[in-house]
């Protein structure tokens, strides 16, 4: 059997042998309509769309979402992207959480960081609440294995822990930038404001969303994980530092020059993260 072939190696119109973990799988229909699969498959070194256009009712019943499998296939090019023509598909005993996206840093020397940029924080409260986030070893193990999103920014094992770091290190020169920003507060909310992912999501392969993210969605489980552990914090800190989490997907709802510059900082880190770069000089 021929070596599995890492999906940052796939090139154009090459024949190439896979192993892979199936992270979405849909059965749809042609415009005439033949039915086909349309497939997300993943491995560390990335992820590829794929397509089974023939032998569909043969090779739908081998796999499901969720399992590794050995895949033979064509790597052509559509809508400039890559794309992988099936040819055919087998069940392999590989463990699909082995087969997920890698983390594009180094997640020790990231946990670091949060861990340094907790001790940043001056105030007293303010503080005690990032330490205790800081101290979770659970919630430290999943920073350490979720993505940020599932198919957006930052969609590889570890790209929470990853985007939270930059998200706090953005927000943390801002307010180096401009003093009149509330420091403390600002970094806080940033080191804080996608803990709720650790609830809404699943391990990988499939990273799917629990009942309650699927219900609740990471924002607002965000904010109900810091209200649980925010004892003891006076109640006017709480509030703003709650608000900057809740809206950190839309500065228009922003009501403090803190929340408005953590939700900027989010929308920097997802761009510089996704949009592609000229490589003209």
């Amino acid at each position: 059997m021929s070596a599995a072939t890492p999906i940052a190696q796939l090139a154009e119109d090459r024949v190439v042998e896979g192993l892979y973990a199936v992270a979405r799988k849909r059965r749809l229909r042609t415009r005439s309509g033949s039915p086909y699969l349309a497939l997300e498959l993943v491995d560390p070194s990335g992820r590829i769309e794929a397509r089974v256009w023939n032998d569909v009712e043969l090779l739908d019943r081998r796999f499901a979402e969720g399992d590794a499998v050995r895949v033979l296939g064509r790597v052509e090019r559509f809508r400039d992207r890559l794309q992988l023509e099936v040819r055919s598909l087998e069940p392999s005993e590989a463990n699909p959480a082995e087969l997920v996206p890698e983390p594009r840093r180094d997640t020790d020397e990231l946990e670091g960081f949060f861990e340094f940029l907790a001790r940043e924080i001056s105030h007293p409260g303010l503080r005690a609440l990032a330490d205790r986030f800081a101290g979770d070893r659970e919630l430290r193990e999943r920073l350490r294995i979720l993505p940020a999103t599932v198919d957006g920014h930052h969609s590889y094992a570890g790209g929470l822990l990853e985007h939270t770091v930059a998200v706090a290190t953005l927000c943390r020169d801002a307010a180096q930038l401009h003093p009149r920003l509330r420091a403390d507060l600002l970094l806080a909310a940033a080191l804080l404001h996608d803990l709720g992912r650790v609830r809404e999501l699943d391990r990988g392969p499939l990273f799917l969303p629990t009942t309650e993210g699927k219900l609740l969605g990471h924002i607002h489980l965000g904010v109900r994980l810091i209200e649980e552990r925010a004892g003891g914090l006076d109640s006017a800190v709480r509030a703003e530092l709650l608000h900057a989490v809740a809206v950190h997907h839309d500065t228009r709802a922003a009501r403090t020059a803190e929340a408005a510059v953590l939700a900027y900082a989010n929308g920097l880190d997802a761009a510089a993260a996704t949009r592609s770069v000229s490589q003209e000089a």
